[in-house]
């Protein structure tokens, strides 16, 4: 099994609004960015385990725990005019936007604050890939010690 952080904006998609989805199920699309693209492509397989990251807000931080449900498949947003996440580039003979479908696990009682998060950077957390400087990637690996450690947090 692997572990992911994934990071959405709650004003575009939050943990709550999974909650509301029919079986607590929704795509994970919109990724435009190679790396991030390839973790949901190539990394990501059914059953592995991510946290749900809220982001660009006020306090971000980790929300909850979704589940992969279905690995990566075209993300069939890019290749529609009308949609925000549109890419004229993108072809669907040879896709190159990928998404993975996640099932909502548990809202965390309370939201563990990248503040938080830092504050165990020189330790436990010191390898964490959200806390490196500069990193923008909405998916990346967690380690299973940091999946560990940051779940004793909740």
């Amino acid at each position: 099994m692997n572990y992911w952080l994934m990071k959405s904006e709650p004003d575009t998609f939050s943990i709550d609004d999974l909650a509301r989805e029919p079986g607590k199920t929704a795509c994970w699309d919109g990724v435009r960015n190679y790396q991030a693209r390839n973790y949901l492509r190539d990394g990501m397989k059914k059953g592995d385990l991510a946290f749900f990251y809220h982001s660009s807000c006020r306090v971000p931080g980790i929300a909850g725990i979704v589940t992969i449900t279905r690995e990566g498949y075209p993300d069939p947003t890019a290749f529609d005019p009308n949609d925000d996440h549109y890419d004229p580039d993108s072809n669907p003979d040879k896709p190159r936007w990928y998404m993975v479908d996640v099932k909502l696990v548990k809202k965390l009682p309370r939201v563990i604050t990248l503040e938080e998060l830092r504050s165990y950077s020189t330790k436990e957390l010191r390898d964490l890939v959200l806390l490196r400087r500069g990193n923008r990637l909405s998916v990346m690996p967690v380690s299973k010690s940091e999946w560990e450690f940051i779940n004793s947090l909740a």
